[in-house]
């Protein structure tokens, strides 16, 4: 039989171990439920942080294409790519945000991960923008 290490103390059976207590806002943004794994709401902040970049990096194609390309583009379509990519953006970074709260509330109630509406949104977007490129290389050159 194995006994203990000397100087190690087993807790008692019935001592429940509770989480912290949360602040007003973070339970109601949370809505209740059980602690999950910590890896599991790390992983889910990496994700976030990862659509964030992905935001950043459309606000800055926004913003490169509206102030570097007035001799490549017309001032028209120049407007059109970069508001564009900068509505692209935001629509990512609310998305992340709105998508990591859904992923911490159904970890904590032990429901099924939703579905990302991220992912439509920056194929679609994406998309749109290339190919209004495309056509813009196309025809708008000659």
């Amino acid at each position: 039989m194995n006994s203990p290490e000397p100087g190690h103390v087993t807790p008692p059976a019935s001592a429940p171990v509770t989480p912290p207590e949360r602040d007003r806002l973070s339970a109601s943004l949370l809505g209740g439920g059980c602690e999950p794994d910590p890896r599991f709401t790390l992983a889910n902040e990496r994700t976030f942080l990862a659509w964030i970049r992905t935001a950043l990096a459309f606000l800055a194609g926004g913003i490169a294409v509206e102030a570097f390309t007035s001799d490549v583009f017309s001032p028209g379509l120049r407007r059109v790519v970069a508001l564009s990519l900068l509505v692209l953006a935001l629509l990512v970074s609310a998305s992340a945000c709105v998508r990591w709260l859904k992923v911490e509330r159904a970890m904590r109630q032990r429901k099924p991960l939703p579905l990302p509406v991220l992912v439509p949104i920056l194929s679609l977007g994406g998309g749109l923008v290339a190919a209004g490129l495309i056509v813009f290389l196309i025809y708008g050159a000659s």
